[in-house]
Parts: C-alpha cells; structure tokens; sequence
C-alpha cells in the first residue's frame, strides 16, 4: 500500500456504527491485494461503497453461498464470517481463537509473529461484558502490534502490557476476546 495503514497514515474510517468488521476486512484484502488495493485507492469514493456491500455479505443469512449462523445484530460482524471470508484467499482456512484475559501464555507473542510476518489479523474488542468493536492488527514494530482502528481510521500502538490486562487504547473498547488467524500459521 502507498499510504501505509501501518505507518498510521491510512485516512479512511468506517462509514457507520456497524461496519468496522467489514471495513477490517476490506483493509485485509487491501494489504494482501495490490490490484485490489489500487482500484481503491483510485477512486476514495469506493471506499464506503465496498465497506457497505462487503458488510452485507458478511452479516447477510448467507455468505459465499453458505447459511450463516446466528449472531447479534448489535455485536455486528460475526468473527467466523470474518474467518470464512479471509479463508477464501490464498493460505486456506482461519479460526477464531479466544483471547479474552490475555489468552494464556505465548498468544501475544504468536500475534507478533503473524503481524511481523505481513499478516493481517482481525481481533475483536470490547467491554468486560461483550465484544464490540473490530479492529486489525497490521503489523509490528519490535515488541509493539501495530493496530488499525477503523473508527479512528488511524493505526495505535500495542503493548503486551495493554493487551494482557485488558488496557487497549480503543477508547471504551479495552478487552481483547477474539482473534480470527490463519490455521496453518496460528499458535
């Protein structure tokens, strides 16, 4: 990408209150994706368009062709959908893994690893209660995840600290619980 979102320059933000599943997804492919990434890049106004089709996709009651499972419309994008639609690139299949209370020894390091490996990687934050927010880990910087927030539209730094406590800087989304990784790459 010319603009990096990793070097927090990436400008676009989602364009509603329900879309940042979709707009972590369209980033992802973005990442992964140049031609994909210079017809976006090519015309901005595509940006809300591709974010809103790709959110209906993914939160519709069938997605690439198969019967979604049921998920709270106010938790927005279901993580297996977010994995379902990564997996149809090349890599093969994601999963979701449970990250809630720092998911247990090595889960930061794995993601450092994926990160640093040009991986992008959604994870879902929330409150103590419930996720409810989706941002993307989109690379690292030494011991630092470098994390896109698609309500900010800008990149964050972090921690092992913040991410292990329950400290993240997405205003009141503070709690990691999910991450969707690439099977055969994830720890």
């Amino acid at each position: 990408m010319s603009d990096s979102v990793a070097g927090g320059r990436w400008p676009h933000r989602q364009p509603d209150q329900r879309s940042c599943g979709a707009a972590c997804l369209v980033v992802a492919t973005m990442l992964t994706d140049a031609s994909y990434d210079a017809r976006l890049r090519a015309d901005p106004g595509l940006w809300p368009a591709e974010v809103q089709r790709t959110h209906r996709e993914v939160t519709g009651l069938r997605d690439a062709g198969r019967v979604g499972v049921p998920w709270p419309r106010l938790l927005g994008t279901p993580p297996w959908a977010v994995g379902r639609r990564l997996g149809r690139r090349p890599g093969g299949r994601w999963r979701t893994r449970l990250v809630r209370h720092g998911g247990g020894p090595g889960t930061f390091d794995s993601l450092l690893v994926l990160a640093g490996l040009g991986v992008p990687l959604p994870l879902y934050v929330g409150s103590r209660l419930l996720p409810r927010h989706v941002v993307l880990v989109v690379g690292a910087d030494g011991e630092h995840l470098l994390v896109w927030d698609p309500a900010r539209g800008a990149t964050m730094r972090v921690t092992r600290e913040a991410f292990e406590t329950g400290r993240l800087p997405f205003g009141r989304w503070r709690t990691p619980w999910f991450v969707v990784t690439p099977r055969r790459l994830a720890g």
